[in-house]
This record gives C-alpha cells, structure tokens and sequence, in this order.
C-alpha cells in the first residue's frame, strides 16, 4: 500500500482530532513547492529523453572522459557538489544532475542506487560553502550567539565527511568493477530482467559503439561519435542552460523554472506530450507528498519543537550533542534540511555556551549530521532520485533507497559526533 495514502489519513485524523487543525490548516502543510519540483523536473527529462537530447549529453559526458565508465559516478559527484558549493540549494542541484546521471546509469549498467547516492552525496559535500545556503545559515546562527566561527571547517567538515561516504558506497556498490569492465555484483533494484539492458547484447546504438558486451559485464572503455542536433534537440539544450542559470543567479524555484522550460518544448513538439506526462512517476509524488504533509502537522502541533528542547535541556553536553545530532537526522530525513538547520542550531546554543564542548565541532557535527541523511526517500533529494530512476522496479528501488538511508540515519550522527565533538 501506498505510504503516502496512509499519511494523508494520518495528517487528518491527527490534525483534527489531537491539534484541533481545520481541513485549511492541513493544506497549508502541503509541500506545494516540492510537488512541483518532483512533477516539473521528471516531466522536462522525459521530454529530453524521448526527444534523444539525454541520449546526446551521455555521448558527451563519455567523451569528456575518454570513455572510462567507472568515471561517471564520480563526474556526477563533482558537478552536484560544484552546484551547491557555489550558492545552490541542494535539492535544486540534485534536480538539475539526478535525471542526467540516472539516464547514465541506465545506458552503461551502473547500479542507480549508487548512481543517485552519489550525486545526493556530491551535493552535500559543496553544501556548507561560505557563499551556499546551508553554510550562510549555519554561520549567521553563530555569529548570532556570539559563538566562536570556522566557516571553512565547517564546510571541509561536510565535503571530507561526504566524500569518504560516497568512496564507500563506489566500492560497495560496484564502482571499482567499472573501471575493470565487469558488471557489478550488487545490483540493487538493477534493470528488469528481459529488459533493453540483457547481457551479452551490443553497446545502445545511442553510444555509437560497435563493441560486444560479454555476459560478464560491460567494456570499461567505450568508443563515442556525437552526431547532429536537431532543431528541438537544440532548444532542449538552451532550456537546460536557462534552467541553471535561472536557478542558480536568480534563485528562482527549480521546479517552476522546469515546468516553463517543459511547456516551451511541449509547444513545439506536441506529440512528446502525452508520453512525458505518462513517464512522471505518480505514485512517488503521492508518497512524497503525503508523507511530508504528516510530518507538517507534526511540527504545526509543535511535536519536533518539544522533542528538541527536551534533549537540548539534558545537563550532560556530549549526550545533548550526540542526541541532538540523531534527533536533526531523523527528522532532516523526513523534512527540509534548512529548517532543520535553523531550528535546531538555535537549540545548541545554551549548552555550548557552557563551553564544555567545542561550538564549531558540535554545530558542524549537527550540521552534517542534518544532511547527510538527504538520500532517504522521504526527503526532497532522495526524492528526485527514486522519481528519475529508469528501468528498475519502483519498489525494490524503493526499498534498497529506504535502506541505505536508515542505515546512514542510524551511522552517521555516531560517526561525526565522535570525529567532530570528542575528538
């Protein structure tokens, strides 16, 4: 059963009988602006990608690589982490990079956990930059307490944090294979079988390669031709560049930007419509939604609020850091890490002014703590990446996502608050 419908009843039952909410009151937590995102950036790919322009950029890509496959994890890394070290908000970064790397991950047998756990990483990683947005949050809320500041430790707190994580998760999930031209052996929620992807079939013609694909795996080396754009292959490409541009100078939300930019296509080439449409992963929309409005009337009520005072009260600082660092974590896992960040560092405040632990290293520690746990399904990246994921089932998907998520929910607090607050 669908997740999503059982929290919408859950977000009802709960606001009107325990929080005394109306039905306007519920729909005002209704995550608007990330239905959009979800809708409006799965709809611009499908686009791209039934009108061969995706098809275009993996030839690219590959070329600027020189054709190593087990490069392009890490290319997606770097671009993700560039985006939101550079002022972009983390879930628009994973929107511009998670449909293009999971197209990848579809053309050359990568693993798509590892493909999106990689560019939800990546962007992580650029996300405590001085000039980002979660950086600029984290060091105005030092400077508000009068407490001491680092804003580069904090920021290589993330990237050094982020990039050990996404190192494991490469080698775990097959990435060193890659460059050895094997399939990897984990093949969380991989092609269907029967699939366009079998083994020991040649290379997509899209790669314009005429090598053989044994049934071991695939060439760790493929050779690339681009060939001519079309027209609308064109102007997919200068909706993709204004999609960047607008987004990142202008700070104008992605999801809108994304649906303009899908329109303009849509009216000149009518007949990509209705299968566009089609290729929006709805029932990921539904899940999302659903569950993120639950989690609204949760914090209208003031349930996280009371949660947070309560563990910041406890009189022991290494205790109230490390459950402050679970509790940010797995509420961040189900809500918006910036209002995670701006509720919780606040909380921090009176227990570090006590001096008896370091501010930068607890309030770095939270921060990445708050993050990092951004692959969950449930979050706006994990989203975007289970909604762009192709050729898999959306359970398995789904599940294998889940998974590794609770796992980094349960790991990661542990591991920064013992690197960044007792040592």
């Amino acid at each position: 059963m669908n997740v999503g419908l059982l929290a919408f009843a859950a977000a009802f039952l709960v606001g009107t009988l325990a929080a005394d909410m109306t039905a306007d009151d519920i729909f005002g937590v209704f995550p608007g602006d990330i239905f959009v995102v979800l809708v409006g950036i799965t709809y611009l790919f499908a686009i791209a990608q039934r009108n061969g322009t995706v098809d275009w950029l993996v030839k690219l890509a590959m070329r600027a690589v020189g054709g190593r496959v087990g490069a392009i994890p890490w290319i997606m890394f770097g671009i993700a982490g560039v985006l939101t070290a550079i002022g972009a908000l983390s879930p628009a970064a994973v929107a511009i990079v998670a449909p293009v790397a999971l197209g990848f991950a579809v053309q050359f047998g990568i693993n798509p956990l590892l493909m999106g756990v990689m560019v939800v990483h990546g962007a992580q990683a650029g996300g405590f930059s001085p000039i980002s947005v979660y950086g600029t949050i984290v060091n105005d809320a030092l400077a508000e307490a009068n407490l001491a500041q680092n804003e580069l430790a904090i920021f290589f707190a993330s990237l050094v944090f982020n990039t050990l994580v996404a190192g494991v998760v490469f080698a775990l999930f097959g990435g060193v294979k890659l460059f050895r031209g094997e399939r990897p052996a984990v093949a969380t929620a991989g092609p269907r079988l029967g699939g366009r992807r079998a083994p020991g079939r040649r290379l997509p013609p899209v790669m314009g390669g005429s090598q053989e694909a044994d049934a071991g795996g695939m060439p760790s080396r493929v050779d690339v031709s681009l060939g001519r754009l079309t027209p609308h292959q064109i102007l997919t490409l200068v909706g993709l560049v204004v999609l960047v541009a607008v987004t990142l100078i202008f700070d104008v939300d992605v999801g809108l930007v994304a649906i303009s930019v899908a329109v303009v296509l849509t009216l000149t080439a009518p007949q990509l419509q209705k299968q566009a449409v089609d290729e929006i992963k709805w029932p990921v929309v539904l899940l999302i939604c659903g569950v993120l409005t639950y989690v609204g009337v949760l914090e209208e009520m003031g349930t996280i609020d009371w949660v947070g005072e309560n563990v910041a009260s406890i009189g022991v600082p290494l205790l109230a850091a490390l459950l402050l660092c679970y509790v940010g974590a797995i509420v961040s896992a189900f809500a918006s890490s910036v209002g995670v960040l701006g509720a919780f560092i606040p909380l921090a405040v009176p227990f570090l002014l006590q001096g008896e632990v370091g501010a930068v290293g607890t309030v770095a520690a939270l921060a990445v703590a708050s993050t990092v746990v951004d692959v969950s399904p449930y979050s706006t990246n994990g989203a975007l990446v289970l909604a762009n994921a192709k050729e898999v089932d959306p359970d398995a998907f789904y599940r294998q996502l889940l998974i590794y998520g609770a796992i980094v929910v349960a790991v990661a607090p542990l591991l920064v608050w013992f690197a960044l607050v007792v040592i």
